[in-house]
């Protein structure tokens, strides 16, 4: 029996393509997630901001001191990228979060 290390992982973008300090939406999986490069790092998110729906691929990315986090564009609540924890209001719920692996250049989201 052979073992396929890529099972459950979805390929989500090219890892060139998410630059950092920024972030970019992808579809996989045939969801709409979020992908951010901080501090050298890849993280993937939902989507939209708990709060208030807005696109988070368009917030500011934030790294360096503390947490690396994303600041919703809209309401300017912000989000732990690694674990999708609220750290400042009106934020309150947490943004669901995704382990990442890059392999072959490309960005791989498990989404289960």
């Amino acid at each position: 029996m052979t073992h396929d290390p890529m099972a459950g992982w979805t390929d989500a973008a090219a890892a060139d393509d998410v630059w950092e300090g920024a972030g970019v939406e992808a579809e996989a999986g045939g969801r709409t997630i979020a992908l951010f490069r901080a501090d050298g790092q890849v993280f993937a998110t939902d989507a939209l901001c708990t709060h208030g729906n807005a696109r988070l691929c368009e917030g500011f990315v934030e790294s360096g001191a503390g947490p690396a986090s994303v600041e919703c564009p809209l309401h300017q609540g912000r989000f732990d990228l690694a674990t999708g924890r609220p750290l400042c209001e009106p934020v309150t719920e947490p943004l669901r979060t995704y382990p990442v692996r890059i392999e072959g250049g490309r960005v791989w989201v498990a989404l289960a």
